[in-house]
This record gives C-alpha cells, structure tokens and sequence, in this order.
C-alpha cells in the first residue's frame, strides 16, 4: 500500500482557508473572542480524528484523555454560567439592601453623598441618589442612620 504525504493544490488551499478562519476566530483584535471554548475543542479533535496517519491512528488512551479534557472544559464552562448568575443575584440583593440609606459614590474624581431613593433591576444594578443614577459598583461606603 502506497500512501502520498503530497498535500494536492485543492487540499492546501482548503486547509490555508481553514487556517485562516480559525486564526482570525483566535485574534482579540477581530472582536471574535479571546480564547478557546467547547466548540474550538470539538473542532480541534474532528479535525485531528480526520486527517490522522492511518498507518499510525491515535492511540485509545489518547483520545480518552483528549475526551476526558473535553468533559472538563465543558463543566467548567457551565460553571462559570452558573457562578455569572449567583455574582448577578448577590449584586442586586446588595444594591437592595441599601435602599434608603445613607451612601457615598464616587463617580471619577467626585464624591458624591446622598440617600438611595431607587433602585433598578438587572444584571448591572443602579441607583437613584438626588434624582442621578449612579453605577452600584460606585459606591464607597454605606452609612446606617
């Protein structure tokens, strides 16, 4: 059996392409992401599983371990969903806590003093201090009358 390791013309152009794809998925400058996800992995592996030597195929504890990085990867991306969520909750149960009190923001070079008359919902909570709203991440200090 006589196997050719000479990429055709065709083939090279594809996988210059699919290079270039994936490169430009990988470059922050492009605003695409700034790293790997499940998805990359999943490509990464199809991609190995089909232009493997078939004189020489991965070997089972490879692909295993490969799999078993996969597993990984995936849990921890639902756990950094999961943990995004309980920061979010914990963020507006906090801006809710001071709701009526006393508080100190800084807002650039300002300091700002005043009661938090509202507060808004969701993921990135505001208040309402004399008739501004202001980023819950500004604030200073709490002060309890």
């Amino acid at each position: 059996m006589d196997i050719s390791t000479v990429i055709g013309a065709g083939e090279l152009t594809e996988l210059s392409r699919s290079v270039d794809l994936f490169n430009k998925t990988l470059n922050p400058r492009n605003g695409v992401k700034q790293g790997l996800d499940k998805d990359d992995f999943l490509k990464i592996l199809i991609i190995q599983l089909t232009h493997q030597d078939p004189t020489e195929p991965m070997k089972d504890t490879e692909f295993v371990a490969q799999m078993a990085q996969f597993s990984t990867l995936e849990q921890m991306s639902n756990m950094n969903a999961e943990m995004a969520k309980v920061f979010n909750l914990i963020s507006r149960s906090q801006a809710l806590a001071i709701l009526g009190k006393r508080v100190e923001i800084t807002e650039g070079n300002l300091e700002i003093t005043g009661i938090v008359e509202k507060v808004t919902g969701g993921e990135y909570p505001q208040l309402l201090v004399d008739g501004v709203y202001y980023d819950y991440a500004n604030v200073k200090s709490v002060i309890n009358e």
